[in-house]
């Protein structure tokens, strides 16, 4: 990390991260959280139907499949108020320890709510589980659940189940943390091997087909977001046409030979043991950045320093974005269908959010806490020379924040 941004980090040996995650003590924790948060909105049940929100509730992780598949198969978990150990709805094995230490009893078939007859077997389970008239939420819906809605939940609207995952997992635990530090650890590594294949005449695909290999030989669960190694246009009106008028990115990796010269914006991300990985940087293909393509590096260095400053414990999303737009010049410099910065978790982009599309209100409104993680990503566009665009991952501490990653600039 340039010494522009360490200067901003606290100093060493004051880490949040332990060396290694006490998976079963993380998992009671989420549990935990979930039901503070169940008791906060008055729920006696939480169905869950989000793939990530079944792993944050119940801790077992498996290996992604293709989207018909997943849907079909989809696992299904019930938290009730009172009851430390959620319901595990699933076709899957989970004998294995390490992956979850659930209860036999708590452990259930699949029920397949993509079907009348499914919705029908999950009532009836339901109905063993949580008492007539209780206050459920749910996360996500099927076109059978919504048909069916009465079974489960009378006349009444259910309150939603997203919002009580988003207020369990904005703040993460030491452990949690330990194992985003590892799957950040595994995209690092395989970028680092990809990066050195970066040359005219490989096409984009070839890419993609190294860090694949190289994530799952170093034990990622999935690829979450296919790899991006998007060739910039030199000027926006070069790009596709978008409905922001603002850059088209990220586009999908195609077949596509790379040339000398040619700006590479590279974005990626993976899971392991449940957990997202998010990564960004700029590459030039075949030769160093020339002196107008560094000094979009150091502009960005200065916007990210600026932002940097004012983060910590107590400052607000609209601390950061009024930061990160003065030392802009006073225009945002972030593209308008992203954000300055994003939570990662047990999704690639989830809360807390800074500098997106809900407003500035909700910008105020949201105060950092220790604890919480964030992907920093601005962006510098310089018109005539493409631009310079990279993503840091790190953690808010009480008196500042702590790096999760420390992957070069190179070429910058």
């Amino acid at each position: 990390m340039p010494a522009g941004l360490m200067a901003s980090a606290p100093a060493a040996g004051s880490t949040l991260i332990p060396p290694e995650a006490d998976l079963a003590r993380m998992r009671h924790q989420r549990v935990e959280r979930i039901r503070d948060a169940m008791h906060a909105q008055g729920l006696d049940a939480l169905v869950l139907l989000g793939n990530t929100n079944v792993v944050y509730a119940t801790g077992v992780v498996w290996p992604l499949a293709d989207s018909g598949r997943a849907a079909f198969e989809q696992p299904v978990a019930v938290v009730l108020a009172d009851d430390a150990w959620p319901h595990l709805f699933s076709s899957m094995s989970v004998a294995d320890p390490e992956r979850s230490d659930l209860p036999p009893d708590h452990l259930h078939g699949p029920v397949f709510l993509d079907f009348d007859q499914g919705v029908a077997r999950f009532t009836a389970h339901l109905a063993e589980l949580v008492p007539a008239g209780a206050a459920v939420g749910i996360d996500e819906w099927t076109n059978a659940l919504r048909r069916d809605r009465s079974l489960l939940f009378g006349a009444g609207d259910p309150a939603d189940g997203g919002r009580v995952i988003s207020r369990a997992k904005l703040v993460k635990t030491p452990d949690e943390l330990a194992c985003m530090r590892e799957g950040l650890r595994i995209t690092e590594s395989a970028i680092a091997e990809v990066q050195t294949g970066v040359a005219p005449g490989v096409r984009q695909t070839e890419l993609t087909a190294t860090f694949l290999r190289c994530i799952f030989e170093a034990g990622a669960d999935a690829n979450v977001l296919d790899p991006i190694w998007q060739v910039m246009p030199p000027r926006l009106a070069d790009g596709p046409w978008t409905t922001t008028g603002d850059l088209a990115c990220p586009l999908l990796s195609t077949e596509r030979v790379l040339v000398e010269g040619d700006v590479l914006w590279v974005d990626t991300g993976i899971s392991a043991g449940g957990f997202h990985s998010d990564f960004g940087r700029t590459w030039i293909v075949g030769r160093g950045p020339d002196a107008r393509q560094r000094a979009q590096f150091e502009r960005w260095q200065a916007i990210m320093a600026a932002v940097l400053d004012v983060t910590r414990a107590g400052s607000t999303a609209a601390d950061l974005t009024a930061a990160a737009v003065d030392a802009a010049g006073g225009v945002k410099p972030w593209m308008p269908h992203f954000y300055l910065g994003h939570g990662l978790g047990i999704d690639s982009a989830e809360m807390p959010y800074v500098g997106s599309d809900i407003g500035e209100a909700f910008d105020a409104g949201l105060v950092l806490t220790e604890g919480m993680v964030l992907v920093l990503e601005p962006v510098v566009w310089d018109d005539g020379a493409a631009g310079y665009r990279s993503e840091e991952v790190l953690v808010v501490t009480d008196d500042g924040w702590e790096p999760m990653t420390d992957y070069p600039y190179d070429p910058f």
